[in-house]
């Protein structure tokens, strides 16, 4: 077996959780109490409200070397802030399209709506993304980020797109 094969083979993908303080890091929180176990490789990061993660944060994630990314808010009318939670769902279908773009699978960015009392949810959810994030592979988008600006390098080289003119 090469060096690459046995690599990936005992690789374990890192995914970060931004959770919502009152209801879906509040349910971890439960999880834990609960000694209900999940898989180790997610790193929770707590925010006020689902609605404050900017798309940018989870851009940074993948560009820091994250396999996937896992939001967790309020059920919709549980919100402590009242609309959060549409403001995630929103902005969520955004980041969908931008991430197709960029050619991230959509399996490695999830939404989830979880309640405080739901702390076996928060464990299902996590045993069930780290198997998808498995299953698709390391995600290496640093490495993609070097391709793309060869790719860009190469473009300015060759003054490819100079021959389209706009006039206003």
């Amino acid at each position: 077996m090469s060096d690459s094969k046995k690599e990936i083979k005992n690789w374990e993908p890192t995914i970060v959780a931004f959770f919502c303080n009152w209801c879906t890091y509040t349910a971890a929180d439960l999880a834990g109490v609960s000694r209900m176990r999940h898989a180790s490789n997610v790193r929770i990061i707590r925010v006020m409200c689902s609605g404050r993660v900017d798309p940018q944060f989870i851009l940074n994630a993948y560009a820091k070397g994250a396999d996937g990314v896992l939001i967790g808010g309020c059920h919709f009318g549980d919100c402590h802030y009242m609309e959060g939670n549409y403001k995630t769902a929103r902005r969520f279908q955004l980041l969908k399209r931008m991430l197709q773009d960029m050619g991230i699978e959509e399996d490695r960015c999830r939404l989830e709506w979880i309640s405080a009392s739901e702390g076996e949810r928060v464990r299902t959810v996590i045993n069930d993304m780290v198997e998808k994030i498995k299953a698709l592979g390391p995600l290496r988008l640093p490495e993609r980020f070097k391709e793309w600006d060869k790719e860009m390098e190469f473009i300015g080289e060759h003054n490819i797109g100079e021959e389209v003119h706009i006039h206003a």
